[in-house]
């Protein structure tokens, strides 16, 4: 550790810790290291999942092996094999290539796929819907885990973003599952309503006392942890964040919350204090403004609030002003680091449904920034019916160590500055949003259209194409099937 420019702080503090544990390690008598060697032992012991993992993602899993290892444990030792068996499940071989995946997301991939299904009008009762929600029921976590600690009188209920997950269940998948579930018949109805209040219930008593919801911990914001040097592997802490609050939000009132429920309240009360001065909302697990705004905007009409106060007026205005010539919108990641990115990037599919999500919720169907948002995507939807997305906009760690918007940019020449290669952000293109978000987008437009006037008919649609000499889309159901197929 390098010595600390100033005298007094954190910084100090630990580095002189650090010096002061070298010297102890020098000594040969040191009475509670075996114990302590043996309870860390002992707990990655106890983590590791069904499938050889450790919570779902390759960076505890990996460094888990490599403490095991150190500790004595052959390659051939039960937990050992069971975890390097498990990566065959994360890889994907292309011709003489192999890379590894850092996380799988099926069960976050299905409730959203559902949930653009049910908005681009498929039955409820599907068969593809029925299976997909039958699945997710059997999929809820009833056991204990790590969330525990703080939440120490709440039932389980919630659900993983992986296959294989139990100690972590995931507040975010877990409100998506529950407005997926919400709105399709099952085998079972009775199955479906046990599993959704279990839900319910657990989130609820997931709440943070600043009114927010995290990831998968409640009451996690101690930043001190973050400030050890060697935590240096990404974010350290899982504070409450407005996407999160705003998905829970929005299935809250799905459900008939309102805004007098003193849950809903709190979560109201934490996402308005958020808003930037002009006007969108930071996203956490989603690049970046345009879909921390995707997801409070929907929120706020789900509960029933007045959209034509002046927050969302705010948030409405800067959307539009962040609309690109095509008619998209984008963000690229540097927009974690530098304000000066906030909004602006080539157009994705993902990132123009969000924004339209956020206008078509704040009831600008007729707007032409709305317009050419749908014209946008038309254009752009490939023979298969899908949408071709190079950029990430799924985020991991923004690379901040603390796992939230920092109240300010560390200056550029000193100590912690981000550049814009982003060294230590873990970012994530989800294969699946680039068709989800904009199925759903476009489902919602065709229902809140209400009359062909604002929906493209074929031959708008083809001649639009044909300018931008793009596809020409065939007919929308043909599209939809072969989407169906690809989930």
């Amino acid at each position: 550790i390098s010595r600390p420019n100033k005298l007094i702080g954190w910084e100090t503090f630990f580095y002189t810790g650090d010096q002061v544990l070298r010297h102890i390690e020098r000594l040969p008598w040191k009475p509670t290291r075996a114990q302590a060697i043996k309870k860390a032992e002992q707990w990655i012991l106890d983590h590791q999942e069904t499938d050889g993992s450790w919570g779902g993602i390759q960076p505890p899993w990996v460094y888990s092996l490599m403490a095991l290892h150190e500790l004595g444990y052959e390659p051939d030792h039960p937990v050992m094999k069971k975890g390097i068996e498990g990566f065959r499940s994360f890889s994907i071989e292309e011709d003489d290539k192999l890379k590894v995946q850092a996380c799988v997301s099926p069960l976050w991939d299905t409730c959203l796929t559902m949930i653009a299904l049910l908005d681009a009008g498929v039955d409820p009762e599907h068969p593809a819907l029925t299976t997909a929600g039958d699945w997710l029921v059997d999929e809820q976590i009833l056991t204990g885990g790590d969330w525990q600690v703080k939440a120490k009188n709440v039932t389980p209920g919630g659900w993983a973003f992986e296959f294989h997950n139990s100690t972590y269940p995931d507040l975010d998948d877990s409100s998506e599952i529950v407005m997926a579930l919400n709105r399709v018949k099952l085998s079972s109805t009775e199955s479906k309503n046990q599993a959704i209040d279990r839900a319910v219930q657990w989130l609820l008593g997931m709440q943070s006392s600043n009114g927010g919801w995290a990831a998968f911990d409640k009451n996690n914001t101690k930043m001190l942890v973050a400030k050890i040097p060697f935590s240096d592997f990404g974010e350290t802490i899982d504070p409450p964040s407005v996407d999160v609050t705003a998905h829970i939000l929005e299935m809250l009132g799905q459900l008939g919350y309102r805004p007098d429920h003193p849950a809903v309240a709190k979560g109201l009360d934490y996402v308005l204090a958020d808003q930037e001065d002009d006007g969108p909302w930071f996203g956490r697990w989603g690049v970046n403004y345009i879909y921390g705004t995707g997801a409070v905007l929907p929120a706020l009409k789900a509960l029933g609030l007045n959209m034509d106060v002046e927050s969302v007026r705010r948030a409405v205005r800067w959307v539009i002003d962040h609309q690109n010539d095509d008619g998209g919108w984008g963000e690229s990641c540097v927009s974690y680091v530098d304000p000066e990115w906030r909004g602006k990037g080539p157009s994705t599919a993902s990132q123009t449904a969000w924004a339209l999500l956020s206008l078509l919720a704040a009831g600008e169907i007729d707007h032409p920034a709305t317009i050419k948002g749908v014209e946008y995507l038309i254009r752009t939807q490939q023979p298969d019916g899908s949408w071709d997305e190079p950029y990430f906009t799924g985020t991991g760690f923004p690379g901040y160590g603390i796992g939230q918007r920092l109240d300010e940019p560390v200056p550029e020449g000193q100590p912690g500055y981000p550049d814009h290669k982003m060294p230590a952000g873990f970012m994530i293109n989800y294969h699946m949003y680039r068709n989800c978000w904009p199925l759903s987008a476009l489902g919602r437009f065709r229902e809140l259209s209400n009359n062909d006037d604002h929906w493209p008919t074929l031959g708008d649609r083809e001649a639009v194409a044909s300018e931008a000499g793009e596809y020409s889309p065939k007919r929308a159901g043909n599209r939809l099937q072969r989407f169906l197929k690809i989930w």
